[in-house]
């Protein structure tokens, strides 16, 4: 598989994160048969988003703090099966997978198996530090399992990702390049410091220059009131928006459908005829 054909051929404009309450095994969560309810949760987020008139979907377990710094728990993975599934079956749209902090190949098996089409990927090349330490991305073996599944998935990767800093200092233009033709991503995401926070718009500006022709997704800070500001000139592809579409605009809280309604109707008007 090249680096073009996992790519969907319409990108999504807006895509809402379905986050995630704590999944049983986590610290804060609850004992496996509560399950059912949690996908409840999903079902409702997800619908809400659809309704809203989004694109697309992520789900990913943010609920499930502290994240470990390597692959997750196989009780983890069992339920983000069962939660993307849900997210699938409830909306029919196009479904990406964020398993954190960095388990990009257990959301690409998570994605092979439900139909997901993307996923994404916090540390997918050099090394970053977190509050985990330090991640090494692991592009090789991820493109190598998406051959072996024959799953039409992409990976989404983040480019100098929020609540992180690079081992070493080097230009955004200079990593996106990397991730995209070294590591055949087949889209990039740029991202403020912090869950919530604006992206910068030089960071986001030399990004988009560093590879074009390739989907570039602002990944955290995303409103409605920026949306024109962000889709100007084509430097963003869409929006990754979280928090911005709950109600009250905080992030645990429930999908708020007139936010995303909002949120998509100014991404919308922005493009105009480019979408």
């Amino acid at each position: 598989m090249d680096d073009a054909s996992a790519v969907p051929a319409t990108f999504p404009l807006v895509v809402g994160v379905v986050h995630l309450p704590p999944l049983p095994g986590s610290a804060r969560g609850g004992a496996a048969p509560g399950l059912g309810a949690l996908l409840d949760l999903v079902r409702r987020d997800a619908g809400a988003y659809a309704v809203g008139g989004v694109d697309g979907l992520i789900v990913e377990n943010f609920g499930d703090v502290p994240f470990p710094r390597g692959a997750a728990a196989p009780h983890t993975i069992a339920a983000m099966t069962r939660a993307v599934a849900a997210a699938v079956e409830e909306t029919g749209l196009p479904v990406g997978v964020n398993v954190l902090r960095n388990d990009v190949l257990g959301a690409v098996s998570i994605a092979a198996a439900t139909g997901a089409r993307f996923v994404r990927a916090n540390v997918y090349v050099g090394v970053a530090v977190t509050d985990q330490g330090l991640i090494e991305g692991r592009a090789e073996d991820v493109q190598a399992l998406i051959r072996r599944l024959g799953a039409p998935v992409s990976v989404w990767a983040d480019v100098d990702v929020k609540h992180a800093a690079p081992l070493a200092a080097r230009p955004l233009g200079d990593l996106a390049e990397d991730a995209v033709a070294r590591g055949l991503a087949g889209a990039v995401i740029v991202t403020g410091r912090a869950t919530g926070q604006p992206v910068n718009d030089a960071d986001l500006a030399a990004v988009a220059a560093a590879v074009p022709g390739t989907p570039v997704y602002v990944g955290s800070g995303a409103t409605r009131d920026r949306a024109a500001q962000l889709l100007a000139a084509g430097r963003a592809t869409g929006l990754i928006v979280g928090s911005a579409a709950k109600v009250d605009g905080v992030v645990g809280n429930p999908v708020d459908g007139e936010r995303v309604r909002a949120l998509v109707r100014a991404a919308m008007e922005a493009v105009g005829d480019r979408r």
